[in-house]
C-alpha cells in the first residue's frame, strides 16, 4: 500500500492539477529564454575597485568621442558609481547619436537604469558593465540606481541632457583591441 492509496481522490486531482501547471510555468520560463535568445549579460571587462580611481578611462569619467573607427558610435560615456552618486552627475550629448555606456564602482552593487530607455545595467564591483543607446529624442534623461545600496539610496541619481548642437568632451576614447 503507497502513500498515495491514502489520498483523497480529488485531493489527489488537486495535487496532480498543481504539478501540471507548476510544469507548465517552468516549460514557458525555458521556452521564453531560448525563444529570445536571454541570458546573463558577460561583463565588458575587469577592474580592481581599489583601483579604479587610477584606471583609464575611469579615473577622468564623463564623455568622450569614440576613438574606435570600426564600430558604429558617436561617443563613449564613462560612469563610476559610489554610495550615493554617479560620477558625473550630468552630461550634455548631441540628440541622435550612439553612445557606448560604461560603467563601474567603488563600492556596492548599483544599477544604472535610464527611464524610456532600454538602459539597465548592473554595476557591479570588479566588473566594466557596457550598454550601447541612441538618445534619439532632445530632452533630459534620468539616470536613478535601481540597486539599493545604503541609506541614501534614493538621491542616487544623475541627468544625460540630449541637446541640439556640439558638446564639450574629455577628450578621445582610446581604441580597444
Amino acid at each position: 500500500m503507497s502513500i498515495l492509496d491514502e489520498v483523497d481522490s480529488l485531493e489527489r486531482k488537486w495535487m496532480l492539477l498543481t504539478i501540471v501547471v507548476l510544469l507548465g510555468f517552468v516549460g514557458l520560463l525555458v521556452w521564453s529564454v531560448v525563444a529570445h535568445g536571454a541570458g546573463l549579460p558577460s561583463p565588458a571587462g575587469r577592474i580592481d575597485p581599489a583601483e579604479v580611481r587610477s584606471t583609464p578611462p575611469f579615473d577622468q569619467p564623463g564623455l568622450y568621442v569614440d576613438g574606435n573607427p570600426d564600430d558604429d558610435i558617436d561617443y563613449e560615456l564613462v560612469y563610476v558609481a559610489q554610495a550615493w552618486a554617479w560620477t558625473p552627475a550630468e552630461v550634455e550629448l548631441p540628440v541622435g547619436s550612439r553612445v557606448r555606456i560604461r560603467a563601474t564602482t567603488v563600492d556596492v552593487i548599483h544599477g544604472l537604469w535610464i527611464p524610456d530607455t532600454d538602459a539597465n545595467v548592473m554595476v557591479i564591483p570588479g566588473q566594466v558593465s557596457e550598454h550601447v543607446h541612441t538618445f534619439s529624442d532632445e530632452k533630459t534623461y534620468s539616470i536613478i540606481c535601481h540597486e539599493y545600496c545604503g541609506i541614501q539610496h534614493h538621491v542616487m541619481g544623475g541627468l544625460i541632457h540630449a541637446v541640439d548642437g556640439d558638446v564639450e568632451t574629455i577628450g578621445t576614447s582610446v581604441p580597444r583591441t
